[in-house]
């Protein structure tokens, strides 16, 4: 039983890591959005640079991705 509640945390750690890197990723785009699109508007040459603002929060959600596999993966065979 001891075993089935451990792999139950890991599991809901790895719901947190993805679920609150979502979060913070959204909360980081909804201003950089906003900025891009202004930034668009005024000088269309102005697109590459707002992709690339637009484009980097989503690494923190790849970041969590990757630390829940490792969590969901690598860490119940540790215990062996």
């Amino acid at each position: 039983m001891a075993v089935d509640a451990g792999l139950g945390f890991i599991a809901i750690g790895a719901g947190l890591a993805v679920g609150l890197a979502g979060l913070g990723t959204g909360l980081a785009q909804k201003d950089i959005g906003a900025a891009a699109v202004g930034a668009i508007t005024e000088d269309s040459k102005m697109l590459g640079k707002a992709l690339m603002f637009m484009v980097l929060p989503e690494t923190i959600v790849i970041f969590g991705l990757v630390i829940a596999i490792l969590a969901c993966f690598v860490l119940p065979g540790m215990g062996n």
